[in-house]
């Protein structure tokens, strides 16, 4: 039966369509034969072919071109829907209507055709025609009872993992289509929240409230779950995902409603749940004036643009409408990454921007003035940074030269430039920091700030003592963890857990704020196009989340348990590192407490302390010579000093100082 099957699959088009015609022709002569028999019956029936002849040539020459024009056998019969079913019954009418009139006009001169037999006809062929296509294409799906989870006799183990379906709506529906013709899983019921669809039949799947999942686990012995929700909200989502944690199944989810529409993913793209589910807040709609002031019509530079904050700026600047865009990072391969992905953006929606790659580092304050003059740039913003907190605590010095200086750079060659707008991306480690990344991006904060409250400043460095004309708006925003940027704890905790385990978490306490890389793309760009200079924006980032918890809910979503003391079967262990270089349990971000609202509900504007652009050049200068000097010690009092509420936690961790203090750095 399967190589019959392959070789009819693999039938050259023109050889399908014969045998299909030759398969109507005589299924034609079938129904009619049928409509005599069901209007005489078989007593005082006479041989019909003998007696009516010429109906029975003349029914498929009539048939078979409307079939033809009704596109009867353009239809893939694996994929047979409800739109070929209406073909069908278009087709069949029309035929049956014709058959009738040559009934009438020929019957005056020939033997007399009872009325009802073209009736009978019709609804015959509806039923044979249609039928036989229906099984056809459970025929070719490989499984004839893929819908007969009811009927008798017909359960069987076909070795395929054993899934239930949430939602039984459209999407739940072609989910199931969709892995029926894949044979990658089996469904074997729906759960939805519908009362007045429950325990009714669906695509020949049972619907289950709820309520009733551990019994549908027990009748059904499914071992997956597909979330087939995606137009519902993000909190609805965490509503369920929170009540599916008590269950032994592997939650899984279709894309959202979004990227089904946009056509970039299908129903079928089957994709573990995004974590963003899990924290349940629904991004606010973004306003369109915001978004557009500092960007549409204008020329845009974005530096980092190859890293996760840095490329989600350029996808959403994209769409905004820029003359040109400017995509600057110092790695190659992540510069090569973004610029194919928005190449062929911009090829299929046909978007008129120039895009400009640029190899380069923040380090270099003449080519970033060249690069801006060049191109004459309006709008910066500044995402190149080194985030990773143990990282920086282990590098100090690059941490100083990217973080700091490198913003210091991309800021006066703006200024230099006269760039209108410059915004830097900071984070909330930058509140009170306990690590040498977070008092760098502090201290990039404070360059800012200097540099904002100057008209006409001499710039860092200028040995010329020249006051140049300051008509760049700084603002900067600061905001909490991104899910799925580098170094972000969800990926690696996926990794573990198909590794087996165990989890790593630092401490049981440890809290961290939580927002999706597109909703923080969108508020940057809205806080950037607020203020007067000078500005330090903080975006809402909700509720601080217990790293533990989001690592047990990610286990058992994953259709595990937790092992511990009181579970010691369980599949998953989760162990507690310690707090690593610089890092401590919780973050904040602001450093005081005056913050005020602004136009838009989820973006506050902070009030912080600042420090005189020439102090602050003294103390550039000075931290500059220790980290020349090598001398970390140095370099941890100029930090304290100038980052208000810095306070280091344990010995300095830098890899080159700790492997001079041994006396190794030489061979």
């Amino acid at each position: 039966m399967g190589n019959l099957r392959s070789r009819l699959v693999g039938l050259p088009r023109r050889k399908k369509r014969f045998l299909q015609v030759v398969t109507d022709i005589v299924l034609v002569w079938v129904a009619l034969w049928l409509a005599f028999v069901v209007r005489l019956g078989f007593d005082d029936l006479n041989n019909p072919f003998v007696v009516h002849l010429w109906l029975f040539l003349c029914a498929p020459v009539i048939a078979i071109p409307l079939f033809i024009n009704f596109g009867m056998y353009r239809a893939v019969m694996r994929y047979f829907g409800s739109d070929a079913l209406i073909a069908i019954v278009k087709a069949v009418s029309l035929s049956s209507l014709v058959l009738a009139l040559v009934v009438y006009l020929y019957s005056n001169h020939q033997t007399v055709v009872p009325r009802s037999v073209v009736f009978n006809y019709w609804w015959l062929s509806m039923v044979i025609l249609g039928g036989l296509r229906l099984a056809m294409r459970q025929y070719f799906l490989g499984d004839w009872f893929a819908a007969a989870q009811h009927v008798p006799f017909t359960n069987r183990d076909d070795g395929l993992p054993k899934v239930v379906i949430y939602g039984a709506g459209a999407a739940g529906n072609q989910l199931v289509a969709a892995l029926r013709i894949g044979r990658l899983m089996r469904p074997v019921a729906f759960i939805d929240d519908d009362s007045t669809i429950a325990d009714r039949v669906i695509s020949g799947l049972q619907v289950y409230k709820p309520k009733h999942i551990q019994r549908m686990i027990n009748e059904t012995g499914a071992e997956q779950l597909l979330l087939a929700i995606p137009s519902s909200t993000r909190a609805r989502r965490r509503e369920i995902l929170g009540y599916l944690e008590g269950y032994p199944l592997h939650v899984r989810s279709v894309p959202g409603f979004m990227d089904l529409a946009s056509g970039r993913v299908k129903v079928d793209d089957i994709q573990e749940v995004d974590i963003a589910d899990l924290l349940g807040r629904d991004p606010v709609p973004a306003q369109d004036e915001l978004l557009e002031r500092c960007i549409k019509n204008r020329v845009v530079l974005v530096t980092g643009a190859g890293g996760s904050i840095g490329s989600e700026l350029c996808r959403q600047i994209l769409t905004l409408e820029p003359t040109h865009l400017l995509l600057f990072d110092h790695a190659e391969y992540n510069l090569y990454c973004i610029l194919s992905e928005l190449e062929q953006r911009i090829q299929l929606e046909a978007l008129g921007v120039n895009l400009l790659p640029i190899l380069g580092s923040v380090r270099q304050q003449d080519q970033l003035l060249e690069v801006m003059k060049t191109w004459s740039v309006d709008t910066v913003y500044h995402a190149a940074a080194y985030k990773h907190v143990p990282m920086v605590e282990h590098n100090i010095a690059e941490g100083i030269l990217n973080n700091v200086i490198g913003t210091l750079n991309t800021a006066q060659a703006a200024l230099q430039a006269g760039v209108e707008n410059f915004v830097l991306i900071s984070t909330d480690k930058a509140v009170r920091p306990t690590n040498v990344m977070g008092s760098t991006k502090r201290l990039a904060e404070l360059v800012l700030q200097g540099l904002s409250r100057e008209l006409a400043p001499v710039l860092f460095g200028d040995s010329s003592n020249v006051s140049r004309v300051n008509k760049t708006r700084f603002t900067m925003v600061r905001f909490g963890n991104v899910l799925g940027s580098s170094g972000s704890v969800i990926p690696l905790f996926h990794k573990q857990i198909q590794a087996g385990g165990p989890l790593t978490v630092t401490h049981p306490k440890i809290t961290r704020y939580f927002m999706t890389i597109p909703e923080a793309a969108q508020l940057v760009i809205q806080a950037g196009s607020m203020g007067q200079g000078g500005d330090v924006f903080v975006l809402d980032m909700g509720e601080p989340v217990r790293i533990v918890e989001l690592a047990e809910k990610m286990v058992h979503l994953s259709g595990l348990s937790i092992r511990s003391d009181k579970n010691p079967h369980g599949d998953i262990l989760i162990n507690f590192s310690g707090l690593r270089p610089g890092e401590k349990l919780y973050e904040e971000l602001l450093i005081g407490d005056s913050v005020a609202a602004t136009r838009h509900p989820m973006i506050m504007s902070a009030t912080e302390e600042f420090i005189s652009w020439e102090l602050l050049k003294v103390k550039l200068q000075n931290l500059l010579a220790a980290v020349d000097d090598g001398n970390y010690v140095l370099v941890r009092q100029l930090l304290k000093g100038a980052v208000s509420g810095y306070s280091p936690e344990g010995e300095i961790v830098d890899w080159m100082h700790t492997q001079t203090s041994r006396g190794l750095s030489d061979p």
